[in-house]
Parts: structure tokens; C-alpha cells; sequence
């Protein structure tokens, strides 16, 4: 299984959670990149550009899901690079954890660590690529609202949708998860 959105969507948080749950592994896609890079991800942007972090996080991607059963946070940007995501649809199922951009925002400000917000206008940019990437998204196999609430209600929105995904049933279907109410029923 493979958590895909944008920064501050809580893929790494929930991802967590999820693969507790499950009783299956829980990857960090940044983190297998930073440790085969040998440097965190603001340097390979700073010292390489975007591009090559960007092949590099193809390939890892790759080799991660050869791995056997997992659930895998990737990127916010993977889930973009076509190749990644034909291997993502073939290898696992999709989850997006789609978010508004006011819960993105307040999630991101709490730490200084993500490249492509060190701006002037972070929230344009967060807007901007919610435009770009929110249409690309769409394309995941489960799609789960991640919003103001524990992190165990989401995880109980992305079982709830996978264990009703008629795409795990085989016909290529696409689940929307979380749609609970505020109140968690």
C-alpha cells in the first residue's frame, strides 16, 4: 500500500498507524532516499536540483516496492513522475490523502524543513501545487480525507475503504474514503 499527497497531508504520521494495524512494515520513502544519498533531501534539492532528487526517488521507489507487503509513504511529488506511478498502480494499491490547504498549511508551518516552501508566499506555492498535483492524484486507487481528527480515525477511513476497494476485488474501481461526520460516525 502506498500513501501518496502533498507535504502535510500526514502520509508519514498515518502511515504509521496504518502498517501498525496491519502488522506489515512501514517505509519512509524520503528517509530510504536520504539514506542512500547520504544526505538529507533539502541538500540533494540544494547541492543537485530538483530533477535528480526526483530520478533517485524513482528508483528507490522501485526497489522498495519489490519488497513484499508494506505500507509505504512516498513524496509528495512521487506520485507525478508517470513511471513511479504505473510501478505504484502495478506493485500495491494507491491511497491519497487528500487535505484542504488550510489543514496543509497549519501542518507544514510546524517545521522548517521542506524545500520547495522556503519562499516568500509558501502558501502560493502550497496552492499551486495542489492546481498541478490534486488532478494527478485523483488517479489513486483510494482516495481518504485526511482532516482535524485522531490519526486513528483516518486509519479506520483507509481500512474501511480498502476492505470495500473494488479495485482489490479486481475490477479496477475507485473507493472514496472519509466520509464520516465531524463526530467520527
Amino acid at each position: 500500500m502506498v500513501l501518496i499527497g502533498l507535504m502535510g497531508a500526514g502520509k508519514t504520521a498515518i502511515g504509521r498507524r496504518l502498517a501498525t494495524r496491519l502488522d506489515i512494515p512501514f517505509i519512509d520513502a524520503d528517509s530510504e532516499i536520504e539514506l542512500a544519498a547520504g544526505k538529507n533531501i533539502a541538500d540533494i534539492f540544494a547541492d543537485h536540483g530538483e530533477a535528480y532528487f526526483r530520478d533517485g526517488e524513482r528508483k528507490v521507489i522501485a526497489r522498495l516496492l519489490g519488497s513484499g507487503p508494506q505500507v509505504l509513504a512516498t513524496g509528495g511529488g512521487a506520485y507525478m513522475n508517470n513511471e513511479t506511478r504505473e510501478t505504484i498502480e502495478c506493485r500495491g494499491i494507491s491511497v491519497w490523502l487528500k487535505a484542504e490547504l488550510n489543514i496543509l498549511m497549519e501542518r507544514v508551518g510546524r517545521r522548517d524543513h521542506r524545500p520547495l516552501l522556503k519562499t516568500r508566499d509558501p502558501k502560493a506555492v502550497m496552492k499551486r501545487l495542489m492546481d498541478e498535483r490534486y488532478p494527478v492524484y485523483a488517479k489513486a486507487g483510494i482516495t481518504v480525507e485526511s482532516r482535524k481528527v485522531p490519526h486513528e480515525e483516518i486509519v479506520d477511513d483507509i481500512i474501511d475503504a480498502l476492505t470495500n476497494s473494488p479495485a482489490l476485488a479486481g475490477d479496477g474501481g475507485r473507493q472514496t474514503g472519509g466520509s464520516r461526520g465531524a463526530d467520527g460516525r
